[in-house]
């Protein structure tokens, strides 16, 4: 059967101090630089169609966000999978989905079982939500000159997920190190994406700042920092000019 999948809409819960939700189009999010479609058959290992969309390059779509496939008679399980990655994701099964060099992107997601027992159309307009949750570290000084690179460990979570719950496939946390641009004097930023294993999850964040020889210039253990899935939770201090013995704040409201 002829089967369309038009992502056409997707929601997206703002940062903003209001945190409205919002339904906007795919075109209209521009931090969204591929789609993924897969079918996966009954069996729940055996890919039937997988297909992605890279909004950068046209020769991968016809209309971004609208796909055009056919499917035998059949059960499937329908994954879509939005992203703000302009190389696809890679299925290493149905249930464990990883970006290219474990770098997590702003994701969005759905999945839909998709029953096809005749040779009737099928059109569908899947509503995509974010799946990730966010750290961002903002120094309250500026970058010291010899601070080159900014390493986040986190006790919880993972970059791997599960597109059918949306949660880390590991729970045992990672380590990412952020190689920053910053002006020197300026205050920094660093944002990390990451999955959860539950929708709030409560863990230890490690902060450092190397040199460019990956010497420890400064280290912070914030214990008990509050995540929450599709938000984000800023900390805030000093990094640069302060001793080891520096205090952050958590801003606990999402």
């Amino acid at each position: 059967a002829p089967v369309t999948v038009s992502v056409s809409d997707f929601s997206v819960s703002q940062e903003d101090p209001g945190l409205t939700r919002a339904v906007q189009s795919v075109a209209a999010y521009d931090g969204i630089k591929a789609i993924t479609l897969a079918f996966y058959k009954s069996d729940g290992t055996t890919q039937q169609e997988c297909k992605t969309q890279l909004r950068a390059d046209a020769t991968t779509y016809d209309t971004f966000g609208n796909f055009s496939l056919s499917l035998p008679f059949g059960t499937y399980t329908m994954v879509v999978l939005a992203y703000g990655h302009e190389q696809a994701v890679t299925f290493n099964s149905l249930t464990d989905v990883s970006f290219a060099e474990n770098k997590t992107r702003e994701t969005f997601a759905y999945t839909e079982e998709v029953s096809v027992t005749s040779t009737d159309a099928i059109d569908l307009t899947p509503t995509l939500s974010r799946i990730v949750s966010r750290i961002s570290v903002q120094s309250t000084d500026g970058r010291s000159a010899d601070a080159k690179t900014i390493r986040l460990t986190l006790s919880k979570g993972g970059q791997h997920f599960n597109p059918l719950t949306g949660y880390a496939v590991s729970n045992a946390g990672f380590t990412v190190s952020v190689n920053t641009q910053t002006n020197e004097g300026s205050p920094t930023s660093t944002l990390v994406n990451f999955f959860l294993s539950e929708d709030t999850v409560t863990m230890d964040v490690t902060i450092e700042t190397l040199d460019a020889s990956q010497n420890i210039l400064f280290s912070k253990t914030v214990t008990d920092v509050p995540f929450m899935r599709n938000r984000a939770t800023i900390l805030r201090g000093a990094m640069y000019s302060a001793p080891f013995t520096s205090s952050f704040s958590v801003e606990t409201d999402y």
